[in-house]
C-alpha cells in the first residue's frame, strides 16, 4: 500500500490524499460503507460502485468467521471474489465484538473465547489466528487485535487492557511475518491506538503505535458513548502525534457532522453504520439537515428526494413516495433511503477534499456544519 499526502489545510489540520492498494486508488478523505456479513445491508455492488460511488467497504473479521467460515470463502478466492467486488476492502479484526459482545465473551492474555451468536458455538480468537483468518479473507488493509474499552471506563481497567493491546499488537506483527498472502496481492496492516478517554494513556498509546511504522495507523475506543467533545479531544491529541505520512482512520465514525469536524482533526478514513442503520428507520442526511421521512409533513411533499441529484434515486422518488413505502413497510423504501445516505456521505468527503485542495476547506466546513445541524 503506497499513501501519497497532497494537501494539508492551512487553517486546520485537514488533508487530502491517495491511498493505492492492488485493488485500485481510494482518494482521501474516504468513508467506508459497512458490509459486515460480505453485503452493505439493502445496497447491492453495481448500486455501490455505479451511485453511491464507494472507493472501499469494510468487512467483519468475527461475523465473517463464523459465516460463511473461512474454507468457503478461500474456495472462493477471497473476499473479492466471493461477494463480486472489485474495489478495496477493509476488514476489522473482530476487536469490537469483545466489546459489543460482552455477555458471550471472557477475555484472557491468551486471547478471547466468545460463544457464537448464531448458534452457541464455542470459539477462540488469538492475535494470532486472527491474523490468519484475515489472510484468508484476503481484505487489502487488515486491523490488529485490539480489545474496544466502554465507555464510561474505570481508569486502571483502561490502562491495563491499552498495555494488553500493546502487547497483543507486537503478537500480530510477529505472527503476520510467518502467514504469506493468499491470493497474489498485498495487504495492509495497520494498528490501534486506545486508552479511552484518558490523555496519558492516549498519548502513550498513540506513541506507541507510532513506533511500530505500520502502513497505517487507526483510532479505536470511541464514538462508544462519550461526550462528542471528548471524542474530538482524544482525535486531536492522537493526529498530533501519528506520523503525518501514513493514513489515519477513526474507526466507526459517525454523523455528518462528526466526520467533517474530524477531517478537521487530521483523520483521513471513516466508517460507521449509521448512514444504512438510519435510512431504514425512515432518516435521510442532506447537507441543509435530516428528513424524518415518517412525520405526516412528507406525506403530499412531491418535490425529490434531494434537489442535488447526488444519487439516481434522489431525482427518481419524492418524499411522499418514499413515506409511503415507510407507511406501506415496503423493503424498497429501505433501499432507496439506504442509497442515497451512502450517496450522500461519499459526496460529503468528496466536498471536502475539494475544498481541501482549493484551500478553503475550513470556512465551508463552518458553514456545512451549521446547514446540516438542523431537522427538516
Amino acid at each position: 500500500m503506497k499513501f501519497d499526502l497532497k494537501v494539508t489545510d492551512k487553517q486546520s489540520k485537514a488533508r487530502a490524499g491517495v491511498i493505492t492498494t492492488d485493488h485500485g486508488t481510494i482518494l482521501t478523505p474516504i468513508f467506508m460503507p459497512v458490509g459486515t456479513v460480505a453485503s452493505v445491508k439493502g445496497v447491492h455492488q453495481l448500486e455501490l460502485k455505479n451511485d453511491v460511488k464507494a472507493q472501499i467497504i469494510l468487512g467483519n473479521t468475527y461475523h465473517l468467521y463464523l459465516r460463511p467460515k473461512m474454507q468457503i470463502l478461500e474456495q472462493a478466492g477471497g473476499l473479492h471474489k466471493f461477494m463480486n467486488w472489485e474495489g478495496n476492502i477493509l476488514t476489522d479484526s473482530g476487536g469490537y465484538q469483545v466489546y459489543s459482545l460482552s455477555a458471550n465473551r471472557k477475555i484472557k492474555e491468551e486471547g478471547v473465547k466468545f460463544k457464537s451468536h448464531i448458534d452457541g458455538s464455542i470459539h477462540f480468537f488469538s492475535p494470532e489466528n486472527v491474523m490468519e483468518v484475515q489472510r484468508s479473507i484476503g481484505a487489502d488493509i487488515i486491523m490488529a487485535f485490539d480489545e474496544c474499552t466502554p465507555y464510561p471506563c474505570d481508569y486502571n481497567y483502561a490502562k491495563n487492557s491499552m498495555h494488553m493491546t500493546h502487547r497483543w499488537l507486537d503478537r500480530c506483527v510477529a505472527h503476520l511475518e510467518k502467514v504469506p498472502f493468499k491470493y497474489g496481492y498485498s495487504q495492509a496492516f495497520f494498528p490501534i491506538v486506545q486508552g479511552s478517554t484518558y490523555k496519558d494513556l492516549r498519548t502513550q498509546s498513540a506513541e506507541y503505535i507510532a513506533q511500530i511504522g505500520a502502513e497505517g495507523n487507526a483510532i479505536g475506543g470511541l464514538s462508544v458513548g462519550e461526550p462528542v467533545e471528548d471524542m474530538y479531544q482524544m482525535t486531536d491529541l492522537v493526529c498530533n502525534i501519528l506520523p503525518n505520512d501514513k493514513p489515519r482512520y477513526l474507526m466507526g465514525v459517525g454523523t455528518p457532522i462528526n466526520i467533517l469536524e474530524n477531517i478537521a482533526l487530521g483523520i483521513d478514513m471513516f466508517d460507521c453504520v449509521m448512514p444504512t442503520r438510519n435510512a431504514r428507520n425512515g432518516m435521510l442526511f442532506t447537507a441543509h439537515g435530516t428528513i424524518n421521512l415518517k412525520n405526516k409533513k412528507w406525506e403530499d411533499d412531491f418535490s425529490p428526494l434531494d434537489e442535488m441529484g447526488i444519487t439516481t434515486v434522489d431525482l427518481l422518488y419524492s418524499k411522499a413516495y418514499l413515506r409511503h413505502l415507510f407507511a406501506a413497510n415496503e423493503f424498497l423504501g429501505k433501499q432507496i433511503a439506504s442509497i442515497h445516505n451512502l450517496g450522500f456521505y461519499l459526496w460529503l468527503v468528496g466536498e471536502a477534499r475539494k475544498h481541501i485542495l482549493a484551500g478553503d476547506f475550513y470556512t465551508w466546513k463552518n458553514q456545512m456544519v451549521k446547514q446540516m445541524d438542523k431537522r427538516l
